[in-house]
This record gives C-alpha cells, sequence and structure tokens, in this order.
C-alpha cells in the first residue's frame, strides 16, 4: 500500500480460483478500508489485464486506477496506425518506433451502456532487431492501459511499471516473517495465519496514518 510497503485486506486463495473471482468484493474491501485510515487525497489502483473486468470500475470509486488491459482483439496494424495518427514518437534507437497516447473510444468490457474509459497506449513497431537485422516484416508490440490520470501517457507507463517495490514486499513478507510454507494442511487455518502476519508485518514497518500532532 502507497509507497511504504504495508498491506491491506491480504487475501489467501486455492490454487484453482481464477484471479477475478471476488476481486470486486475484495477492491470494494480495500477502497472502504483506505477511507477509513484518513490518509487524505486519492490512492492509485494498479491492477494487471486479469482484473480488468468491467465491474471493477465500479468499485474503484473516486480513487485512480491502471488496469492493463489485453488488446488481443484488436488489429495491432491498426492499432500502429492510429498510433501514428494520435499519438507521440518517442525517442528510439534504429529501426524501433515507440509512439505513446491515448484513446477515448473503448467501453470497459466492451459494454456500450458503459462511459468510454481513457486507454494509455505503447505501440512499438520493430523494423531491425536488437542485433541488427533488418526484419522483412515488422514486429510489432501493442500494450494498453485502462486510467483516469489526467497525465502523460509515458507517465502512466512508469507508473504501471513501478509495480516492482510491490513484489519486493510480498517477498519480505514470505522470507522475513517465515510464511514462506503456510504450515497448516486447511485453507481456513493459513488464512488466519497470513492475516496475523500481515498485521506483524504492518507493525514493524511503521504507523500509518496521518502525522499526530506533538506539542
Amino acid at each position: 500500500m502507497g509507497t511504504q510497503g504495508h498491506m491491506l485486506e491480504c487475501e489467501l486463495r486455492p490454487g484453482k480460483q481464477h484471479c477475478q473471482s471476488g476481486t470486486t468484493a475484495l477492491i470494494a474491501r480495500s477502497v472502504e478500508t483506505l477511507q477509513t485510515l484518513g490518509l487524505g487525497g486519492k490512492c492509485l489502483l494498479r491492477l494487471d489485464s486479469g482484473n480488468a473486468a468491467a465491474d471493477n470500475f465500479d468499485a474503484f470509486g473516486d480513487h485512480y486506477f491502471i488496469v492493463k488491459r489485453n488488446p488481443r482483439r484488436e488489429c495491432p496494424e491498426q492499432m500502429l496506425a492510429l498510433a501514428r495518427r494520435v499519438g507521440d514518437k518517442q525517442d528510439s534507437r534504429e529501426g524501433k518506433n515507440v509512439y505513446t497516447g491515448f484513446f477515448d473510444h473503448f467501453h470497459p468490457g466492451d459494454d456500450q451502456n458503459r462511459p468510454c474509459v481513457p486507454v494509455a497506449f505503447e505501440v512499438i513497431e520493430r523494423t531491425i532487431d536488437i542485433d541488427g537485422q533488418k526484419l522483412l516484416v515488422p514486429k510489432l508490440e501493442v500494450n494498453t492501459w485502462w486510467t483516469n490520470l489526467s497525465c502523460r501517457a509515458k507517465t502512466v507507463l512508469d507508473l504501471y511499471h513501478g509495480h516492482g517495490p510491490s513484489e519486493q514486499y510480498h517477498s519480505e513478507l514470505k522470507s522475513d516473517l517465515d510464511v514462506e510454507r503456510l504450515p497448516s494442511g486447511r485453507l481456513c487455518a493459513n488464512k488466519i495465519i497470513l492475516l496475523c502476519a500481515m498485521v506483524a508485518f504492518n507493525l514493524l514497518r511503521g504507523s500509518i496514518g496521518p502525522p499526530r500532532r506533538t506539542n
């Protein structure tokens, strides 16, 4: 949670459970808990493409969000043509063209009854590979993210890729608190153990909340 590395609403799930199952309710609980902390301002919620379901957008409230989007339904060549028209070309090496910007005509879940949500994009066209070999057919890579941030698309990309520290915090929870392998054969017992570990982890990192006045 945030740049401090605290954890909020840790949830242990069976390995066979789909990543979106129960996630909308989890987001809603997390947003509600954030409000009780009284931190002030808005939080940035960052989710992977497995959690790009339209129902999740209802749970975000008025917080900021970046959600990885899977552009599998769009033709890469059409996305490149659109990116060339509305995007900004970034500095890159010879034989690699990178375009960033925003699309404004997509609906979450392709539900036309929902309002459009801006989509930040990064479209990469490679005509020469990293070893200097010219390609007969350009290699295209399309990355898109749902977001309500009012900033440059490059900033959205950098914020999304900043999830690395979160992975480091998870690693610290597993290693420093020795919960890499949970001890019980029962899921419900391991859930309780994980929640206790989360509380201990947060206590070791320091207090959460607005700064207190000292007299």
